[in-house]
């Protein structure tokens, strides 16, 4: 498939997964637009990448379904300038949505396989804004805190309190939490008061892998 094949299917993944599910941010909407989520699948698996689905990308780890990714993004409230941390690069897929209307994103993977080849896509794609790291997610990214963003990859069986130890006033963090088919996909708000918690809706991810 051309290049123009796949942007028609990209306009269609927005008109039919995403606008019907609520996602409104018309600079979301935009990056989703944008983005190639076919160069972060699997070779020969191009043809699936825009359908409303996850996929798995080798280690045991996948790429969410499109509106699960602009549904985390879009609870963030981007609106340009800010810092973010990503806790699990993954494919680089939401990385890449991260960096587009961002202004910096720190992102974290475990695993250097795939933080390696995530890299070398988001340099074919020329982003610049994007800082790597290879470790424990839990842990968050300290030197670079505080963030205005926290978006995680992967469920975490409790709120690791590193995460909303390096939050900025007024910052926003998603996260999976649950065990198993027992997730919930959780924005929490950094107030004056304390965390602000909302349910936004059932989920599935991978499990948050913590060091000992």
């Amino acid at each position: 498939m051309n290049e123009e094949g796949y942007a028609v299917l990209r306009e269609d993944m927005v008109q039919t997964q995403l606008i019907p599910r609520g996602i409104t941010d018309g600079r979301v909407l935009e990056a989703f637009r944008h983005v190639p989520r076919h160069f972060f699948v699997e070779a020969g698996q191009g043809h699936l990448a825009y359908r409303d689905h996850p996929l798995a990308i080798g280690e045991e780890q996948t790429i969410s379904q499109p509106y699960i990714v602009a549904l985390m993004t879009q609870s963030l409230g981007l609106q340009g300038e800010e810092k973010v941390l990503e806790i699990g690069t993954g494919s680089g897929y939401q990385t890449a949505i991260l960096a587009e209307l961002a202004g910096h994103v720190y992102t974290v993977e475990r695993l250097p396989s795939l933080s390696a080849k995530a890299q070398q896509v988001l340099a074919s794609l020329h982003y610049s804004n994007i800082s790597f790291k290879t470790g424990d997610g839990s842990k968050g990214w300290p030197e670079h805190g505080p963030f205005d963003g926290i978006l995680v990859a992967a469920a975490a069986g409790i709120l690791p309190p590193a995460l909303p130890a390096q939050l900025s006033r007024g910052g926003r963090l998603v996260i999976p939490v649950g065990r198993g088919w027992q997730q919930d996909l959780y924005l929490y708000i950094n107030e004056e008061g304390g965390l602000l918690r909302h349910n936004l809706c059932g989920c599935r991810f991978v499990p948050l892998i913590e060091e000992k």
